[in-house]
């Protein structure tokens, strides 16, 4: 009868004596196993036990070849392509632009608008599938020093309210949802913060805008702003309510907070 004999080696190559009837199959690689082919015949009378024995011991010792054996994992979250060959992954979700005295990472899938909205813009880039996902950058001269000459971030808001978008309708009416009389719109201040960043003081302020048509259920605007060489330089990124809370908030967030001068 024919049965497959297997040792494990490490590093040193045996080759030991074979009948010219054996084949042998020999790897140069550590921790390797090192099968044959042998024919064997049973003689009458010969006790099968110890083939018997021999077949299990073939089993245990490729069972834990097995076990020492390790894979290295993909290293994939859930939604990216396996890192198969071990190549280093890069963020395409974001691209770096390098604008006149500012910085900031911008999402890939947002493409550049023309339409300016507010003084001093120079950068408008929007979502492709909704102009209300979108980022801007302004660049205005100012005779303050630094960002906290303007006051608190709340003052500092009511200094530049235009970016929240005015109210055109002046009149009698008393809309529902939460609204006070003669009042179409609202601004809540969700956060504020006072980060510095390579030792410049900058304002970030995370805003909730309504209006009474409910227009998006409300937008999430992210503001980030910081003075430099008499220029005050503000960057607003925002998303509508509803895809805020459908993958949109991350992309605001980041391109909001990656938001510095140069």
């Amino acid at each position: 009868m024919a049965s497959t004999q297997c040792f494990l080696h490490h590093h040193a190559l045996t080759t030991p004596t074979r009948a010219s009837s054996q084949r042998l199959v020999v790897s140069t690689k550590p921790n390797h196993i090192v099968c044959k082919a042998q024919k064997q015949v049973v003689q009458e009378g010969e006790d099968t036990t110890n083939i018997v024995s021999r077949r299990l011991a073939l089993t245990v010792l490729i069972g834990a070849a097995a076990v020492g054996s390790k894979v290295a994992p993909a290293d994939a979250a859930y939604g990216e392509a396996a890192n198969v060959f071990g190549k280093p992954k890069t963020n395409t979700d974001f691209l770096p632009y390098n604008g006149d005295g500012f910085k900031l990472s911008i999402p890939s899938k947002w493409n550049p608008s023309k339409e300016v909205e507010y003084p001093g813009q120079v950068l408008r880039y929007e979502d492709n599938f909704d102009s209300t996902s979108n980022v801007a950058v302004m660049v205005t001269a100012t005779d303050k020093k630094s960002i906290t000459d303007y006051g608190s971030p709340e003052e500092f808001l009511s200094q530049v309210d235009y970016l929240l978008g005015k109210q055109a309708f002046f009149g009698q009416t008393d809309a529902e949802g939460g609204f006070d009389s003669n009042a179409v719109a609202t601004a809540n201040i969700l956060e504020s913060s006072t980060p510095v960043i390579d030792g410049k003081q900058y304002y970030s302020l995370t805003v909730l805008t309504r209006t009474a048509d409910g227009d998006e259920g409300g937008k999430h605007q992210l503001i980030a702003a910081t003075v430099k060489d008499g220029k005050l330089y503000i960057c607003k990124a925002q998303a509508g309510d509803k895809r805020w809370f459908k993958g949109a908030r991350r992309f605001v967030e980041s391109t909001a907070s990656s938001f510095s001068v140069a």
